[in-house]
């Protein structure tokens, strides 16, 4: 079967993108790796910042997205891609189990988060452990933090939780931080953040939450442990584009270039969500990329018949 769009990918902005091509009545493909939909939105305890949907447990609202979307002529295959040949008319993506064929292609494989691979953080993601300050700083008020990191991103994260937290550990493997040194400046004045100084991040403590963080000083190996509410890890992100790299234009990070409009550097090729460049990676952000890809779907096929 020639399908008019296949979307690889069925987090936020794939699940959007299939509502929006249901919508258009394109013949739509979305190809999901885990064989559930929602990404990594199904691992958020909670969502506090979408929209008209404040407290939802991020299960749920993957659950609601998936609900919608089937509400649309849209047809979802299990499979993990392998190899795509994307020029030419005719699109290939190529699963273990088969191959598809499309006149358009949408990716939206998102991006995951760079771990420490330390006990309990796992064990503890969502309950305590987070990735990302500005989705669920909010339910740290008045309480204590840990961030882990040493550039832009850790910094800017131990910036933004002093503003509501009693208190805030930045614990960096090195003396001196990799951040912008505007961004140190900031910092630095903050009365409620402590750098805690070439120290390693060994285990996340808490039994159903979050109750401290042990660490050791790579100097002396002198060990402790920090009595803390939450802690936010900000050690990178790695974007899910390694089979596209020879194909797409990516950045240095491996971030696919697009603007909001989705279009990529080959025709009819076009990109969704966290895995292109882009300033806010967040669940918002990514339906609204969807949408927009689409958008730009519609206009390339009125030219491409």
């Amino acid at each position: 079967m020639m399908y008019d769009l296949i979307i690889i990918g069925s987090g936020p902005a794939g699940l959007s993108a299939a509502i929006y091509a249901g919508r258009a009545r394109l013949n739509t493909l979305i190809i999901e790796k885990q064989g559930m939909s929602g990404g990594q939105v199904l691992n958020t305890y909670e969502v506090d910042n979408y929209p008209g949907l404040p407290g939802m447990n991020g299960f749920d609202m993957g659950m609601r997205f998936k609900e919608h979307a089937d509400k649309f002529p849209v047809d979802f295959v299990e499979g993990e891609v392998v190899e795509v040949k994307l020029d030419g008319a005719v699109k290939q993506i190529r699963t273990h189990e088969q191959i598809y064929e499309g006149k358009t292609v949408l990716i939206a494989t998102g991006a995951r988060h760079a771990k420490l691979n330390i006990p309990g953080e796992d064990r503890l993601a969502g309950r305590g452990v987070s990735y990302c300050a500005t989705c669920d700083g909010a339910f740290f008020r008045n309480k204590t933090v840990a961030v882990v990191g040493g550039g832009d991103v850790a910094v800017e994260d131990a910036i933004f939780l002093a503003r509501f937290c009693e208190k805030v550990y930045l614990i960096h493997r090195r003396n001196e931080l990799r951040a912008a040194k505007i961004l140190q400046d900031a910092l630095f004045e903050l009365p409620n953040v402590e750098c805690v100084w070439d120290s390693v991040a060994d285990e996340i403590v808490g039994e159903d939450v979050v109750s401290g963080i042990k660490l050791h000083n790579v100097k002396n190996n002198e060990e402790k442990l920090l009595m803390v509410n939450g802690v936010f890890i900000a050690v990178g992100m790695h974007p899910n584009s390694e089979i596209y790299r020879e194909i797409l234009e990516c950045d240095d990070l491996g971030y696919i270039q697009a603007s909001e409009e989705g279009v990529t550097n080959v025709l009819g090729v076009f990109v969704a969500g966290d895995i292109r460049t882009k300033q806010l990676r967040q669940i918002v952000t990514a339906v609204s990329d969807g949408a927009n890809a689409v958008t730009s779907i519609q206009k390339y096929m009125v030219h491409h018949r």
